[in-house]
This record gives C-alpha cells, structure tokens and sequence, in this order.
C-alpha cells in the first residue's frame, strides 16, 4: 500500500508505554529507551512529532516502528500523531523510490547498499529530519541509529550524518546443536526450539532479529560448525525457513552449518570427494532445494579436517576443492561459503600455532570468487590473549573473513566480567605490515587492502534461553561491541563501552564513567589471573572451567596444556624462534623481527613467542618470575576493585540486575583467586622459587587444585 500515511495504532502505544511485564531483567539488552530528562524530552517530542514515508517495504514499517516507539520511550509521550502532509518536525524516511527523499538529492552514493544518511532538511517549507538510505534496510539501520543518538542527547540542532558498513557480511554464528545444547554456550539452551519449528514461532525470534538489527548485524548461522547432516534434510530446511521468515524482516539472512560427508550420510554415495561429478550434482540438488524454500539463503559454513571433522582430505584433496564444490552449489542463487581455517591435527606435530598458515597459505588465489576463508583472530583459539593470526596479510588474494569468539570460553564463562571489545580492536588494529606500515587486520577483513568485494567478520554467539540472553547482564556488552565493530572495525571500544552502558543502565556520568573505566580494564585483569606474559591454553581440559597448567597426559601433545607453556626448572614459555618451530617467520618480516626478538615483542606476548629463564630481568629491574607472580596477584586486585566499585554503584541500578553482576563478581574474585593460586602453586613445584616480598603463599596445596574435577561444567562438546 503506498501514499502518504502516519503509523499511529493502539497496539505501538501500548507497546510505548506499558510497564514491561517483567521488572529490569536484562530481556531488553539496551534497547531500554527510558525517558530523557525533561529539557532534552521536549526537545526531541518538537523534533518527532510524527513520521511520514510513502514506502511499505516491511524493513521500512520496522523501521517506522522503531522510531514511533521508541521516541515515544525517551520522550514519555503517546506515538506519533496524525498528519496528511509533512508537519514541521516531522521524520521521513525512506528511499529514492519515494519522490520525496528523490527530490532531496541526498549524498546517498556515499552510504552505499546498506548505510543511510540523517539529515536536517526543509520539505514542503518546513523544518524536518530525513532518514534515507538507497535501498530499505539503510533505513532501518538509520532508524537505530537517530534513537541511539537521541537517546544520548546527542542530538544537535542540525543534523548531519552518514554512514555506512566496512564490511559487507556481519554475521553471528551459533554453536547450537539440534537437542538445543549449545557447544560453549553459558546462557541456557538454544534459543531455535527446532522441536516446535516450523509451526511454533516463539516471539523471542523478533526480539533476537531487532536487537541484531540494532547494531547491523545481517547474517545468521543457525546451527553448530560441528554440525550434523540433518541440518540439511527436508524437515530441517522447512525449521530454518520459519527462522528466515521471521528475521528477513530485519535484515538478517540465514546461513547454515553444513556436514561435509551429508552426500555420504544423506546422499547415500559412496563418496563425499568434492571432485567426484555425483557429489557435486548432489551439493547442487541441495542447494536448488534450500533456495526453494528460502529465497534469500545466504549460504553455507564449513569446518572440515578438524577435530574429527570430515574434510576434502580425507580423499586428498585441498581445502579450496572442499570449498569450492560447494561454492559452485550456491553461486548460481547469489550464496557463499565461509570455509573455516581452523584446522589442527597430528600432521604438524612441531608446533599447533603453525598448521593453518602451513594448509591454507598455498592455496591464496585458488578459492572460487564467493568463497571467504574464515579465520579465528589468534592461530590458537580464543585465548584471552593471542598475537593476531598470521593468515591475515599472507593470503591477499582470498578474502578472509574474521571469526572472534563472543561467548567466553577461554574467558571464565558468563560469570566473569570480561569486556571483549578491547579484545576485538586489538587485533582489528594489529598492523600485519602485508604491504607496507598501516596493511591493519581491519583492512586486511574488509577487503579494502586487496581490492575484495566479498568481506565478511564472524562471531560466535553468546546467546541463549536465559531471560537476559547471555547468562550476564555485562556478556550482552560483547555482543553489542561485536556488531559496532563489525560495521565499523576503527570504532573506539571505550565509546562503544559507553554507548552500551548509557542505553542498558543509565546515562548519568556518575555510573557511566567508573563502569566505563572497569570494562576496559577487565580484558586484561583476565589475562593476568589465568594466562599473563603470553602464556595460552593452560585451562583444564575438556570443558576449559579453571586451571590445569599441570595436565600431560593427553593422547595428543597439543591437547596438554604443558606443551604450550613448556615450564621447566630453567625457564617458561614457548620458543616460536628460529632456535624453536619459527612461527614467528610466518608473519611479515617487520613483525616477525618483533615477534623473535625478546627485548622488542612487549611483555603480553613474551613467553608467547619465547623460552625464558626464570631469573631473566625485566624492564623494572623485577626477574621473570617476580613479574609473573605479580601479574597473577595484579589480576586478582583488579577484581576485588571491580566488586567494590559495584557496590557504590548500587544507587543507580535496579535491584535485580545489580543483585546478578554482584554475584557473578563474586564468583569471578573466588575463581581469580583459584586461578592464581593453581597456577603459582604449580609452577613454583617446577622451578623451585620463592614467591616475592608480598605476594601471599596459595591457599592450598598443589595437590588439591589437582584434584578437583568439574564433569558437569556447562558448554561441553558438541
């Protein structure tokens, strides 16, 4: 239905201002919208006193009413009201389809396929705000972005704004199986109840779609990379239809997870050999029918040859064969395959960090053109501290794709605060020097370095049953810094911090500022109560719940913590230099001279990149094994800090959500203090050294950390 109309309906105002029927929870993430105060209320009711559009695109009528409840939230008023003409103070929105936004002669070119423009204009004589975009989910994004602003009171008198994404696939992968376990989920069960699906579509699916939107994130893998083959049978691809129903809406493609054996397992071939004719006709039958019944299918993610996985290798064929058979499938419907590099087997014994760059580096330039090679932001895997991957800047003619992992497996679970925002623009700002000074991982992912059009930047779901999504109200801070940076990977992850403090808590400067300061502090405190001076993978084994510096007795050299910390009675850490596996060479020579040299690499990743003795001096004067210890109890105080701020911060938050955090802070000091202890105790059995002045002995024998045993801890395997 097109013409000039005014979304004003019983049910948006109920939705403005009807108290929510459960307390502050969490449910609503920081799409909160509570009143403005007074002054600045008034300001933005004169600036939205109602919307017009001619367009009926659903995008469009989302985003319509975004803006008429939302505005109604920060102003405390009824919605929009009516109008036949464009009122002084009134939104348009829309595209150049409509002759209003046309006439305009906006600088759309700028804002691209899915960016928008927000600016003050006069339509018809009157002063308005326009939010335009070339095509209808700019505007919904646009929508998002004025009521961030507004809600901010950042709003000045003329507005003029525009953007649009760096990269062009934002995607959030789910680790959900089929049972609705969640491999490394800490938030409850999965939120796709494939069981009820198709017929049963739960209403949280519109509030997970519109809180994605909120932040631009326009792609979803349903199902879990160690995926199943009946993620792609007819009753399956009828489930994930219903979900593609309900986010297309939003902007949000689905994409699933598929099994490279399915033409084996589903097919009944007798191969899965992704050169054999049969297998390829088989993959192009199933894609054909996956884009029957979902038009807009974005594609497939693929784990192959990795633990245990089925692959191309098992019939000796290349990762860019295994990918590209598939690509070949969805290429004629616009699809693309994100082909995962995480890869480790028994094949490089010499050194785990090594093996993707050895498997993927030759094959630059031989991935079909809709193939990205998805890789994790570290050449180990999550680890609360690892020096960017090597493949980033060593494969310029294949597009790669960042996959960063939201949900904190590595990172003490839900119940620990740890902001990864910090995390994520560390590496986003790593310079890979690929070409020369400023080559950033950032440029490398968004194709600008190497001329890609493809680009894409992954992320692991935090997201589950739980009432308030990620287990923790501060969890949901990592999903919302995961979508601004994915849209813009140069964002300040303090800014971001603010932003979502601001909109999920309160804007007054009293809280905001000391939350701020903790959340970029609280990356690093994790680092030096579980892995500090570049140590990785020293939890417990399995279920990655506590410390285990001591396990080696793994089937496997690279599934014992002890082979990547390699602590003896001499010294600590792993020898990635010439005179160890020279992984260190893998890097572009400028940082692989950093990386090999001891004096150049910076603390966080010496013991990363280099065996070092005990009694080796530091900068301070402190020896090696001083600095260790003081970083495990700096760790420790950070937390005990974080707690103590929480508590004076309790005026400025409702009960509920302050009771969660202050529990969960709880934990986290207990577990940080585990974590030191364990560790210390441990390697002070190795080296035989007395802890330094000031440092308290651990609370308990080594034995005893040893002996504790964790057979239920959430997120277990897939």
């Amino acid at each position: 239905m097109r013409g000039w109309f005014v979304l004003w309906t019983l049910l948006i105002m109920l939705l403005a201002v009807a108290t929510p029927a459960h307390a502050e929870d969490g449910y609503e993430l920081w799409l909160r919208h509570r009143p403005l105060p007074a002054p600045q209320a008034q300001a933005l009711a004169a600036r939205a006193t109602s919307l017009v559009t001619t367009e009926s695109d659903p995008r469009i009528l989302n985003a319509a009413d975004v803006l008429a409840a939302g505005v109604a939230r920060l102003t405390g008023t009824a919605p929009y009201g009516h109008a036949k003409i464009v009122p002084a103070g009134a939104i348009l929105i829309g595209t150049p389809a409509s002759p209003r936004i046309a006439a305009l002669k906006l600088p759309l070119h700028r804002a691209g396929e899915e960016g928008f423009v927000i600016r003050s204009a006069i339509v018809a004589g009157k002063s308005v705000t326009v939010i335009a975009a070339n095509h209808d989910v700019g505007v919904l994004y646009g929508a998002f972005h004025y009521l961030r602003l507004a809600g901010a009171g950042d709003l000045p008198p003329r507005i003029d704004v525009v953007e649009r994404p760096r990269v062009k696939l934002r995607v959030l992968n789910h680790w959900d199986n089929l049972d609705r376990h969640v491999e490394r989920g800490y938030a409850g069960q999965s939120i796709w109840d494939w069981w009820r699906l198709p017929d049963v579509r739960n209403p949280r699916y519109v509030d997970y779609a519109r809180a994605n939107a909120s932040i631009g994130v326009n792609g979803t893998v349903l199902n879990n990379v160690n995926a199943k083959a009946d993620s792609l049978t007819a009753p399956y691809i009828a489930k994930a239809a219903a979900v593609a129903d309900v986010l297309r809406p939003w902007g949000i493609r689905v994409y699933l997870s598929a099994r490279f054996s399915a033409p084996v397992e589903l097919g009944g071939l007798k191969t899965a050999d992704p050169l054999d004719p049969a297998v390829r006709a088989w993959w192009r039958a199933k894609a054909d029918e996956i884009y029957r019944a979902i038009p807009d299918f974005g594609g497939f993610l693929v784990k192959a040859n990795s633990e245990g996985q089925p692959g191309p290798r098992d019939y000796q064929r290349s990762h860019a064969d295994g990918a590209n058979a598939l690509a070949a499938a969805v290429a004629p419907h616009g699809g693309v395959v994100m082909w995962r590099a995480f890869v480790y087997a028994e094949t490089d014994p010499e050194d785990r960090a090594k093996q993707a760059y050895t498997e993927f580096k030759p094959l630059d330039g031989k991935f079909a053109d809709n193939v990205l090679v998805q890789v994790k932001n570290g050449a180990i895997d999550f680890q609360p501290r690892e020096p960017f991957h090597p493949l980033f800047g060593a494969m310029p003619q294949t597009p790669l794709m960042l996959e960063f992992q939201i949900t904190k497996e590595y990172l003490g679970f839900s119940t620990h605060l740890a902001y990864l925002g910090s995390l994520f623009a560390e590496t986003l700002a790593a310079d890979t020097f690929a070409k020369d000074k400023g080559s950033t991982v950032a440029k490398v992912i968004d194709g600008s370095l190497s001329g890609h059009q493809l680009s894409g930047i992954a992320g692991v779901a935090n997201i589950g049953s739980d009432r308030n999504w990620s287990g923790s109200i501060f969890d949901q801070a990592n999903w919302y810094a995961f979508g601004r940076l994915a849209w813009n990977p140069a964002a300040d992850p303090r800014g971001i911090a603010a932003e979502w403090a601001q909109q999920t808590f309160t804007r007054d400067r009293a809280f905001v500022d000391p939350v701020v300061a903790t959340m970029m502090r609280s990356r690093q405190a994790v680092v030096d109560y579980m892995t500090p001076l570049g140590l990785a993978h020293l939890m417990a084994t399995g279920h990655h719940y506590g410390p285990g510096p001591w396990v080696s007795d793994l089937a496997r050299p690279e599934w014992n913590p002890t082979y990547f910390h390699r602590a003896d009675a001499n010294g600590i850490g792993f020898d990635r230099t010439r005179t160890g596996s020279n992984a260190a060479a893998q890097y572009a020579a400028p940082v692989a001279r950093r990386f090999a040299d001891s004096a150049l690499v910076g603390d966080d990743l010496l013991l990363w990149f280099h065996h070092v003795p005990w009694d080796r001096r530091m900068a301070d004067g402190a020896t090696l094994w001083e600095t260790l210890v003081r970083r495990y109890d700096r760790g420790v105080a950070e937390v005990v800090a974080a707690r103590r701020q929480w508590d004076v911060l309790r005026p400025h938050v409702d009960d509920e959500r302050w009771r969660l955090s202050a529990a969960n802070l709880q934990v986290q000091e207990r577990e940080a203090r585990w974590w030191r202890d364990a560790s210390i105790a441990y390697f002070q059995s190795v080296n035989g050294r007395p802890l330094p002045a000031g440092s308290a002995p651990p609370a308990h024998d080594l034995s005893w950390y040893k002996a504790q045993r964790f057979p239920y801890a959430p997120g277990q395997g897939g």
